[in-house]
């Protein structure tokens, strides 16, 4: 309970994060029947750019800053119009103009929901819950909880709507996150087997990283897609070289989407030249001894040097 998230708000991990989850939100609302959104980390909401905190790290300015900052270059045509969503919602938070906050994942899912529509925002750290509160509380579509991430799972699904997306980002304080995360995808396809779940993870040392994806492939999900994106190159085990998520039950857009925008955000987001890459696969059922990873299961698979 003591990671904030203040420090790293609007980096290159959010970027794609969000970007995700607002295609999924724009997806969702092609049926005008209502949606439920849950995330199960909510953090603050809100993000103040200038604060002590964000400043002390700078990381929005390799992130969002290089997406909307001062001196952006423009986006091509194709990669602008499938990060409109998302960066219509970071707009939507500076409504005078400029880069000045950077929206969390609420308020992101709150700039594209409609009125029929609900949020339930998750956050047991008290203090970024009161900012949670502050940042959302007057939004009548929003909820607020405060319970364990993976106990609020087994409380909230299934969603009385039946379709929605939950967004599963834990901070990776404690060791075992990586298996834990892929218990409560487990215990939640039980219960909501039709949900799309956004899972966040943090790409440092690959060995680990091949043995959570041996684990995805044996929870016999149908449809699940592994996104990733690097910014460094592998050779610091220690520090966060890249960002992964687990897409389970994507929309049928999101390949694509994905396949077009990663290399522009590889080589836009890079902390060097020539260091970034990207990675999208698709992960086939089967025994949690197969890697996922294994040529014959590979869907689609892009990389960069």
């Amino acid at each position: 309970m003591n990671y904030r998230h203040a420090y790293h708000a609007g980096n290159f991990a959010d970027v794609l994060k969000h970007t995700v989850l607002a295609l999924v939100i724009d997806y969702l609302k092609r049926k005008e029947a209502p949606l439920r959104v849950i995330d199960t980390h909510a953090g603050a909401g809100r993000y103040a750019l200038a604060s002590e905190k964000a400043q002390k790290t700078g990381e929005w300015q390799g992130g969002i800053g290089r997406l909307l900052g001062k001196g952006a270059e423009p986006l091509p045509q194709d990669v602008g119009e499938r990060l409109r969503p998302y960066l219509e919602a970071v707009r939507r938070a500076n409504p005078q103009g400029g880069l000045h906050v950077y929206p969390g994942s609420p308020l992101v899912a709150l700039a594209l929901m409609r009125p029929q529509d609900t949020l339930i925002a998750n956050e047991l750290h008290p203090e970024e819950l009161a900012s949670l509160k502050a940042a959302i509380g007057g939004d009548r579509r929003a909820k607020t909880m405060a319970l364990d991430a993976w106990v609020a799972l087994r409380a909230l699904l299934p969603p009385k709507e039946r379709r929605g997306v939950v967004l599963i980002d834990p901070p990776f304080e404690e060791a075992g996150e990586l298996e834990r995360m892929v218990g409560g995808l487990a215990q939640s396809l039980a219960r909501f087997a039709t949900g799309i779940y956004i899972a966040w993870y943090p790409i440092k040392d690959p060995k680990p990283i091949r043995r959570f994806r041996a684990a995805l492939a044996g929870l016999r999900a149908p449809k699940l897609l592994d996104v990733e994106l690097r910014i460094e190159s592998m050779r610091d085990p220690e520090r966060l070289n890249g960002c992964g998520l687990v897409v389970v039950n994507p929309p049928y857009t999101l390949e694509g989407d994905l396949a077009l925008i990663l290399p522009h955000l590889s080589r836009r987001l890079e902390a060097h030249d020539g260091v970034g890459g990207w990675h999208l696969e698709r992960i086939a059922a089967g025994p949690e001894d197969v890697r996922a990873a294994a040529p014959a299961r590979k869907r689609r698979m892009r990389t960069r040097p």
